[in-house]
C-alpha cells in the first residue's frame, strides 16, 4: 500500500474536531462541582448562622479568596494540561503565590501570638473533621473534571491529575467556607491546605490510569 493511500485510509473516518469543546468540557465540570458542593454543604453541614455578619469583613474574604486562587490556578493549568505536550503555564504561580501568601500570614499571626496559644490557633476547633470534609465534598468535582479530562488528550497523565484533583479539592474547599466557623489563618494554611492536598495526590496516583488514551 502507498503512503497516500494509506493516509487517505487513516483520514477517511476523521470528523471535525468541536470547536470550544476544550472549553465546554471543562465549564460543564466546574459548575456541576462548584454546584453539587455547595448543595452538599447546605444539606448536609448547613450555612453558618453569622455568615451575613463575617461576610462583611476583610478576614471572610481572605479566607475565601484562598481557594479561589488556587481554583483559578488549577483550572488554568488544568485546561492547559488537556492538550499534548503543553506545559501548566502561569496558573501555577497562582497557585504558589496564593500558598506562599497564606503561610506568610500565618506565621506572621503565630509570632504575634501568645506562646501558649499557638497550638490552639493552629488547631481551631474543627481540625479532627475539616481536611475530611473537604477530601469528601471534592469528589463530586474531581468525577466531574476528570470526565472533562477523559474527552480530551492530556499527555502528562500524572501532573494533568494531580492538577484536577487540586481544582476539585478547591471547589470543595470554597463551598466548605461557607459553613466553616474558622477564622484563624494559621488553621486555613494546614487544614484546608491538607484537605485539598488529598485529591491531589490521588489525582497523581489515578492519572496515569485513568487519563490514558
Amino acid at each position: 500500500m502507498k503512503t497516500d493511500d494509506f493516509i487517505s485510509m487513516l483520514a477517511s473516518g476523521a470528523a471535525p474536531v468541536e470547536r470550544h469543546a476544550l472549553a465546554k468540557r471543562f465549564c460543564i465540570a466546574v459548575l456541576l462541582g462548584l454546584a453539587t458542593s455547595i448543595v452538599l454543604v447546605m444539606v448536609i453541614f448547613g450555612v453558618r448562622s453569622d455568615l451575613s455578619v463575617v461576610a462583611t469583613t476583610p478576614l471572610f474574604w481572605a479566607k475565601i479568596a484562598f481557594p479561589l486562587c488556587l481554583m483559578v490556578g488549577a483550572l488554568g493549568g488544568v485546561t492547559r494540561l488537556a492538550r499534548p505536550g503543553v506545559t501548566p503555564g502561569a496558573g501555577k504561580l497562582l497557585i504558589f503565590a496564593a500558598v506562599a501568601a497564606v503561610w506568610a500570614g500565618a506565621i506572621y499571626v503565630l509570632i504575634a501570638t501568645v506562646p501558649d496559644t499557638r497550638v490552639a490557633v493552629i488547631l481551631g476547633k474543627t481540625w479532627r473533621v475539616c481536611a475530611l470534609n473537604i477530601t469528601l465534598l471534592s469528589i463530586p468535582g474531581f468525577i466531574a473534571v476528570f470526565w472533562a479530562l477523559r474527552g480530551l488528550a492530556p499527555t502528562r497523565l500524572r501532573l494533568a491529575g494531580a492538577c484536577g484533583g487540586l481544582l476539585a479539592g478547591a471547589m470543595a474547599t470554597l463551598a466548605y467556607c461557607l459553613h466553616c466557623p474558622e477564622m484563624e489563618v494559621p488553621f486555613w494554611g494546614v487544614w484546608y491546605m491538607l484537605g485539598m492536598l488529598v485529591p491531589t495526590v490521588i489525582g497523581a496516583l489515578l492519572g496515569p490510569r485513568w487519563l490514558r488514551w
